[in-house]
């Protein structure tokens, strides 16, 4: 298989394509096993511990010697002990989510590391570009999680047109098909998530991986519309009662205290009805548990039989 793009180029790696960061299941294990197949995969740090994460990176280290990266939550309280430690390990990439990366791309930088942030709009990407980020996530609402307002059929073309730096793209896509449209749109590469949920080496319990396979296409909702923090997930019990909470005028402290702990209650817990279930619009997709190496040659394989349908596709100007 070859699928080259400036991406690869870029961080060292064979395919343009990055496992996304997902808070509390995707350790080292994970991102070890995306790396080796030729891919980034990526330590989600969330809020952790400086040690939680120097031990994640160790075993990523003890697993592989390609490219990494550390995927860091801006708004975390311990965020500069984090920043830290990643310029002392050396981490090769970093991506960045919730909040301003811009006080520490020039530091990360300085050691050699090439920072990524994930935006949801045209005018954060001018900016983080400018600032002198090595590339943009450009990441839909259509992804798990946290989500912006635009789709990533609209936002990935636009932040392309935008800047110079390469562009990823993220949100709805899980399989060939999507990583040759996000190519199509002006992306360099692709981010995956959801998909990954069902990667072996996933830390995630089985009811939790078990929910998003049985997921159809329409089982995702968008919780916290009112507070200014949406969130997409799997609907279940939880999602019903906060949703009809919100809809009742429920104050934003009480709704965000209802939410509060209710990711790792799902995805570690196993507490599926109970928890909040994040996960993409593109659940719908994923089908059976793989391991890292057969999803990302699955993905490439597709891209490439489709690539090579296009090829045999003929055009004809009019005059």
């Amino acid at each position: 298989m070859y699928f080259k793009t400036k991406l690869c180029d870029l961080l060292n790696i064979e395919y343009p394509l990055i496992q996304g960061a997902m808070a509390w299941i995707a350790g080292g294990r994970l991102a070890a096993a995306v790396s080796r197949a030729g891919g980034l995969g990526v330590i989600g740090a969330s809020g952790a511990q400086r040690d939680w994460l120097k031990l994640e990176i160790d075993i990523v280290r003890q697993l592989t010697s390609k490219p990494f990266g550390v995927n860091l939550m801006l708004a975390a309280p311990n965020i500069d002990e984090l920043v830290e430690l990643i310029i002392e390990e050396q981490v090769p990439v970093v991506t960045t989510g919730g909040g301003n990366p811009g006080p520490y791309i020039e530091p990360l930088k300085q050691a050699g590391i090439k920072v990524i942030p994930v935006v949801a709009s045209v005018a954060l990407a001018r900016r983080l570009s400018r600032l002198g980020a090595d590339a943009i996530i450009a990441e839909g609402t259509e992804s798990g999680g946290h989500i912006g307002e635009m789709t990533t059929m609209c936002l990935v073309p636009m932040v392309a047109d935008a800047i110079e730096v390469p562009v990823i793209a993220a949100g709805g896509i899980a399989d060939g098909r999507g990583f040759m449209a996000a190519i199509a749109l002006g992306a360099q590469g692709v981010q995956l998530g959801t998909r990954f949920i069902c990667a072996e080496e996933c830390n995630v319990c089985d009811a939790y991986r078990e929910k998003v396979i049985k997921a159809k296409d329409r089982d995702t909702v968008v919780c916290g519309q009112t507070t200014g923090h949406p969130v997409r997930a799997i609907h279940n019990r939880f999602t019903r009662e906060y949703l009809k909470l919100e809809k009742t005028g429920t104050s934003k402290e009480e709704l965000e205290e209802l939410g509060r702990g209710r990711y790792s209650a799902a995805a570690i817990e196993g507490r599926v009805d109970e928890g909040s279930v994040l996960a993409g619009q593109i659940c719908g997709l994923v089908k059976k548990v793989q391991s890292a190496e057969e999803i990302v040659f699955d993905i490439i394989n597709d891209a490439c039989y489709v690539k090579d349908l296009l090829g045999g596709i003929s055009c004809q100007s009019q005059d």
